[in-house]
């Protein structure tokens, strides 16, 4: 297993993927991507349990669901560099035929990817569904899901995150990227949605936070106390607040950056602040 200095170095490393893919092809998602960075690394390289090489059922391991899709170049990049598919292949991001799309997709058989997650606000219901799953297969593992903050806005979680608890889904821990920011601008200036952690409280989830959500020691611990909470009766919640952007000084404490590419200068001031260190693709 990864030590932190292990993780931060893959952290650093996915960081640069995603700037130089949105970069090569002028489109993607780079903001939230960035902001998700160190949560997506601690998941796949710490906290899931999970098989070598990959099969569509998932039986016996622990499975993943993004549910907010645009963030796909963190996606692909933690993917890659844990082994589901070539490193080379992030090169053909946003391309024609490839099977790197801006959004995840399934009809083209990329490794990690189980769902489509173009349109916002499926994730939930999907990750449900699958840990509904697990315990008919009476198979104990546990169902990861993220979702956007702004995503919340869209009704169908609402549903999915009352049924949940009513049919106490308990090996689910479903994660908010708790940014403050969507396309628009402030999550609270597009649509106010209040206390977060009072919602899903009161829809009867066990509700964890991570306030320092781009502190991989804070989500390694945070995560570790939601593991926890598994099995209990209730579904999960983890509340993690990052930065959108973070990592880049000029991308952060702005949704500006939630799809939009940096030129060339900027590229090369966003590398500079996060040095190679397991090699570019």
């Amino acid at each position: 297993m990864a030590d932190t200095q292990q993780l931060q170095n893959l952290t650093t490393q996915v960081r640069r993927d995603i700037l130089r893919m949105v970069h090569a092809v002028n489109s993607g998602h780079p903001g939230g991507s960035l902001g998700c960075t160190e949560f997506m690394v601690a998941l796949y390289q710490k906290i899931m349990n999970r098989k070598p090489g990959f099969e569509m059922d998932g039986i016996g391991e622990d499975l993943f669901f993004l549910s907010n899709g645009h963030i796909s170049p963190v996606y692909y990049s933690v993917l890659a560099r844990s082994g589901y598919f070539p490193v080379s292949e992030l090169a053909t991001f946003r391309l024609i035929n490839s099977r790197l799309q801006g959004h995840p997709t399934t009809h083209e058989g990329l490794p990690g990817v189980r769902i489509a997650s173009g349109s916002l606000g499926q994730g939930m219901s999907v990750a449900i569904g699958a840990a509904q799953a697990k315990k008919l297969n009476k198979d104990p593992h546990l169902i990861y899901s993220l979702h956007g903050d702004g995503e919340l806005q869209e009704g169908q979680n609402w549903e999915a995150i009352m049924y949940a608890s009513a049919k106490k889904v308990d090996n689910l821990i479903a994660t908010i990227d708790l940014n403050g920011k969507q396309i628009d601008g402030s999550t609270d200036e597009v649509l106010y949605m209040g206390s977060l952690k009072a919602k899903f409280e009161a829809f009867d989830w066990e509700v964890i936070e991570i306030k320092e959500g781009n502190n991989l020691e804070a989500i390694l611990s945070g995560m570790t106390e939601a593991k926890s909470k598994t099995g209990k009766g209730k579904p999960v919640c983890v509340l993690l607040h990052t930065e959108m952007g973070h990592g880049v000084d000029f991308m952060m404490h702005t949704h500006a950056w939630h799809g939009k590419a940096p030129n060339n200068d900027q590229l090369a001031t966003a590398l500079a602040q996060n040095p190679e260190t397991l090699g570019d693709y």
